[in-house]
């Protein structure tokens, strides 16, 4: 399957590293225009640097803002006026006991992993209708399903971004926009190496980290590994396609058979 993705821009939020670095690659090297998005110019600078090394005839637009605020969705606008496919992939994680997780830290997650994604599409999406073509996506976990209890407020801020998938896909019925989220399973990133040695032995390789996690938090995968980043980004890439025109309002796994369901 030959995706071609030229004359489309797109915009991928937290895209300095990551998913987001690997969906902003798979994009650019599918022939889309790709906002690079992060809090600081240095940091979408040295992206944009290491992506162009990589794809050197790719195009690529900085967009320095911190999305997850009024005045950083106001800049992404301003400095990406029109894209065509939207990437919501922004968020943060990591691990709090339950009982102390304070109101301020439950809204700082909402206002991370929910909002920002809720602002950017009510930017876009009305240009998006007008032009009769558009691709939304949110980036999602199989922690919006199957609730770790080591993080609570992550799991639930992923439980809501399925919810305002459908229900924006319900807005742009008809409208030649197609809206889905893409659930991500335990994926390997820095950050996540972060936080596999926030739960093991600090003092194991590795190879012997990762085992320990998947045997121990998360048992139920069928892939028993780390997914990576390029695995979630070829879904993403595909649902952004011509080729996915009839997938809207979905919650599509790239979940390694994680969650223990038919549906979603």
């Amino acid at each position: 399957m030959q995706i071609d993705l030229s004359g489309k821009t797109a915009l991928v939020t937290g895209s300095t590293q990551g998913i987001g670095f690997a969906i902003a690659r798979g994009l650019a090297a599918s022939g889309a225009r790709v906002g690079i998005n992060g809090r600081t110019a240095s940091k979408v600078a040295a992206s944009i640097e290491q992506l162009r090394a990589d794809l050197p005839d790719a195009e690529f637009v900085a967009v320095d803002a911190d999305v997850a605020t009024d005045g950083g969705a106001d800049r992404a606008i301003e400095l990406l006026p029109d894209v065509d496919i939207l990437i919501n992939n922004l968020g943060i994680f990591g691990t709090a006991d339950p009982l102390e997780i304070s109101d301020d830290e439950w809204r700082r997650y909402f206002e991370v992993n929910v909002l920002a994604a809720v602002r950017l599409t009510r930017l876009y999406l009305p240009k998006m209708t007008e032009k009769g073509w558009g691709r939304i996506q949110y980036i999602a976990s199989d922690s919006g399903i199957v609730i770790p209890a080591e993080m609570i407020h992550y799991g639930v801020s992923k439980t809501a971004i399925l919810g305002v998938a459908r229900g924006f896909a319900k807005a742009a019925a008809g409208s030649g926009v197609t809206v889905n989220s893409v659930i991500a399973g335990p994926t390997h990133t820095g950050g996540v190496e972060d936080f596999v040695y926030q739960l093991v032995d600090k003092s194991l390789g590795w190879d012997d980290a990762q085992r320990e996690f998947m045997k121990n938090y998360r048992p139920y995968s069928l892939l028993q590994r780390l997914i990576e980043p390029e695995e979630i980004a070829n879904m993403v890439v595909y649902l952004a396609s011509p080729f996915a025109s009839a997938t809207t309002g979905g919650a599509v796994r790239v979940d390694g058979g994680y969650v223990d369901s038919i549906l979603p």
